[in-house]
């Protein structure tokens, strides 16, 4: 699933977190900032972590304030693993 994150979220060690969280949650996936200061992300395992995966979203890093999590598009597959990609 595709989701944008929006609030004070670049800056604020967001991706890196992202990153770190999604892998301890075995998903696979990207995370990039967006140039209008948001942040997104695509998440892709079982279910379980999925949820728990934007659940974490909703509250990120300690300097994060996340104003909305958006599920903007489900289905498909990213390649294997997760990575940080550059600004879109």
């Amino acid at each position: 699933m595709t989701v944008r994150i929006e609030g004070r979220v670049q800056g604020v060690y967001y991706r890196a977190w992202t990153e770190q969280t999604a892998r301890r949650l075995n998903l696979d996936g990207w995370v990039r900032n967006r140039r209008d200061g948001s942040v997104e992300a695509v998440f892709s395992g079982p279910e379980t972590q999925v949820d728990e995966m934007l659940r974490r979203c909703a509250e990120g890093p300690p300097d994060a304030k996340v104003i909305s999590v958006t599920v903007t598009d489900e289905g498909g597959a990213p390649p294997s693993g997760f990575t940080v990609l550059p600004t879109h």
